[in-house]
């Protein structure tokens, strides 16, 4: 069987990109994040001030696939039953009917999911990780593909609550929203300075073509070295001494298991939107302080010194030998 051409089919993301393009603005890096979570059936939490786009987003990138679409508004009153569903009594039959919550969607946008408390975040975990949701006695599968994409304000906002830990992990990618440059602040405004600034964009990729760009993310190669690299990168913040890293009580907890797969999976995607078929080192730094970021849990030494778990990540990676 003839292997899957990576720059053959990285065209077919043209349409996409153009199609991201029309509504969002310097947002290139943020469409990539996301694209790598789609290709490789990961979850996406976006982090950043009120103002930066984060919901409009998500919202045009599932706008530019043919999939069901759901959005949630995370709020403090919000119960785990109006996430994932609840059981209805029908008075007529005497039975218990199933309504389905919004959750039952391909591409489910988690706004502001820090507004909720922790009982209602964690009804994701099981449709994060098993792709199910289990309401009453019984357990119902999700349309397949099924992504998270979350949005968020910083911790610091009033009125947010931390995620469980169990939560965090489970996204494959924490990608951190800045402020625009000048430039792309100008085009905003010609752009959206309007009353009835349009954002309506037509699908261009469907189930058929994301599947057909996973299998190509699936079978790029790579090399021993590379995997033993990563693999050291995720070891590295958990026992940093056996690398001669000089993190001595900065880490309070490392990067688990989890971080090793999606660290690997992402770099696959990294090099498939390069147009290469293999996976390099530089791919790995690229996409590690997205993957490892909000899995390095940070001790109180660490935040006495303001560091943050980016600076963590630039650590582990300029001390460790590259292959």
């Amino acid at each position: 069987m003839t292997p899957p051409d990576p720059t053959a089919l990285r065209g077919k993301l043209d349409p996409f990109y153009a199609a991201i393009g029309s509504v969002l603005i310097g947002q290139r890096r943020l469409t990539d994040r996301l694209l790598m979570a789609l290709l490789t059936d990961g979850h996406v939490l976006l982090e950043g001030v009120p103002g930066l786009a984060k919901t409009l987003a998500v919202r045009t990138v599932a706008a530019a696939l043919h999939l069901q679409f759901s959005r949630v508004q995370f709020t403090p009153d919000l119960l785990p039953a109006d996430v994932i569903g609840t059981q209805i009594y029908n008075p007529r039959t005497g039975e218990f009917g199933v309504k389905r919550g919004p959750v039952f969607a391909n591409v489910v946008l988690a706004d502001e999911i820090n507004r909720a408390p922790a009982k209602v975040q964690s009804a994701l975990l099981e449709a994060m990780q098993e792709r199910q949701v289990t309401i009453g006695d019984a357990t119902f599968p999700l349309p397949r593909p099924f992504f998270v994409l979350a949005t968020q304000n910083p911790i610091e906002q009033e009125g947010t609550y931390p995620l469980p830990e169990a939560q965090v992990d489970r996204f494959m990618l924490k990608v951190l929203i800045d402020y625009p440059t000048k430039d792309d602040e100008l085009a905003i405004l010609d752009r959206m300075g309007g009353v009835d600034a349009g954002t309506g964009i037509a699908p261009a990729l469907g189930p058929a073509d994301l599947a057909e760009l996973r299998a190509a993310v699936d079978a790029a190669f790579v090399d021993p070295k590379v995997k033993g690299y990563i693999v050291d990168v995720v070891r590295a913040t958990r026992v940093p001494a056996d690398y001669q890293l000089d993190l001595a009580g900065l880490i309070q907890c490392g990067a688990s298991p989890r971080a090793t797969v999606a660290l690997v999976r992402a770099g696959k995607a990294h090099a498939f939107l390069a147009g290469r078929g293999y996976v390099t080192p530089e791919d790995v730094k690229a996409v590690a302080p997205d993957v490892l970021r909000h899995r390095v849990m940070l001790s109180y030494e660490a935040e006495a010194e303001e560091l943050r778990a980016d600076a963590i990540v630039k650590r582990v990676l300029d001390g460790l030998p590259v292959p």
